[in-house]
């Protein structure tokens, strides 16, 4: 009764704007308030955005229906938007970027690995939309009066980073335009982020089950400090055996619910397909060089709710410090990096993240609902229910947390 209720809250969404999606998803209970264990501390909103300055923004396009209009060009597509700083600033950030599989696109990472610095905002989107993004985000930071004008193009290697909608979004009529994109990056804010179907996770896919975007957070206490470390992703990736929650094999159970059309469901070998993307966000004043230790540790979240990143899985992490910053103008403050011996801190930090990335999986199948796309195409959402009831029979069901 639970899904189908939120199924019509989701299915009146889309006749909505955007914010109205974002609303309704939000407000639906995570898997945390569930009972789901998870470890770790999070912060306030559970989110990337804990981490103090950073802002995030999505636009989500949802029309068309080739259904019941076949050939109009199903749409199911977006971009989400991560500013380290916030929209309002110019500055670099240290930052270190991760390979887990290779087969995707990232753009912009070759200066990030050769100078340890990340300029301007992060963009998730679905593989079409890259072209578009790309060019947005330099239009964005050439418009008048935000950048000094002999500074301009060192906004011009955009990050975007893509992976492929095309199951439930028709990317041969590109849909995404300019004004969608900067509607993302000017409406970007703090605080709760809205999951599952939205901004760049819009036609995604996840262990077979409709995707999405998802986030987490944690928050350690180490020698005296206290370090936040915020992750944010976009899911497209995994094979429906290889999903665990909470250790259970959850993939294993459910076997029905499988993506494809009404009259021809995909019966096909389960495959490991597509993408993930991962963004870890801290304020901890880590070097670019520990920044990409950090990066590599998304892998372990992963691995941790079943992913094996299959040869053609293009698998990403990118993370930055917001306290380690430069001017875009000017020489760079002092620093107090921590140090390449810290261990403790380091080791507190890798923890964290590892575990903010496996809520935020999961986390992102919970907030994500059905969706119908190209030529009747279907993704189911996971079942709630049938999970919750796995979960308790495995002995693994808490007492909610928040």
């Amino acid at each position: 009764m639970r899904r189908t209720c939120r199924s019509l809250l989701v299915g009146l969404a889309l006749l909505l704007p955007f914010a109205g999606l974002a609303s309704a998803q939000q407000h639906a209970p995570r898997p945390r308030d569930l009972g789901v264990p998870f470890p770790g501390s999070p912060g306030t909103n559970n989110a990337i955005t804990d981490v103090k300055g950073v802002e995030v923004g999505q636009s989500t396009l949802i029309r068309g229906d080739d259904v019941v209009a076949p050939g109009t060009g199903a749409i199911r597509t977006g971009v989400t938007v991560i500013h380290p700083l916030g929209k309002a600033s110019i500055d670099a950030v240290a930052a270190g970027f991760a390979v887990i599989n290779g087969t995707g696109e990232f753009t912009g990472t070759r200066m990030v690995d050769e100078t340890g610095l990340l300029l301007g905002p992060i963009g998730l989107t679905g593989t079409a939309n890259i072209p578009t993004v790309s060019q947005s985000f330099m239009n964005w930071a050439a418009r008048p009066g935000y950048l000094p004008k002999d500074q301009v193009f060192t906004h011009f290697l955009p990050v975007v980073a893509e992976t492929l909608d095309a199951r439930l979004t028709d990317i041969l009529k590109p849909a995404l335009t300019e004004k969608d994109v900067f509607a993302a990056l000017d409406g970007a804010a703090s605080g709760p982020v809205a999951e599952g179907n939205v901004g760049g996770g819009t036609g995604m896919q996840a262990y077979r089950f409709k995707g999405g975007i998802g986030t987490a957070s944690r928050v350690v206490k180490v020698k005296g400090d206290t370090y936040t470390v915020g992750v944010l992703l976009q899911a497209n990736n995994g094979r429906r055996t290889d999903l665990r929650i909470a250790g259970v094999p959850v993939g294993e159970a459910i076997k029905d619910l499988l993506p494809g059309k009404a009259t021809a469901p995909d019966t096909q070998s389960d495959k490991s397909k597509n993408s993930l993307l991962v963004i870890i966000a801290t304020d901890a004043p880590l070097q670019a060089h520990q920044l990409t230790r950090l990066a590599r540790r998304a892998a372990l979240g992963v691995g941790r709710d079943g992913s094996t990143a299959g040869s053609m899985s293009g698998e990403f992490a990118l993370a930055f410090s917001t306290t380690n910053t430069t001017p875009l103008e000017g020489n760079p403050p002092p620093r107090q990096a921590i140090s390449d011996l810290d261990d403790a801190r380091l080791d507190a930090l890798f923890e964290a993240a590892v575990q903010a990335v496996e809520e935020a999986i999961v986390n992102q199948l919970f907030a994500s609902e059905t969706m119908v796309g190209v030529g009747g195409y279907r993704a189911y959402g996971l079942p709630h229910d049938r999970v919750l009831r796995l979960l308790k029979e495995h002995n693994r069901l808490v007492p909610p947390t928040r």
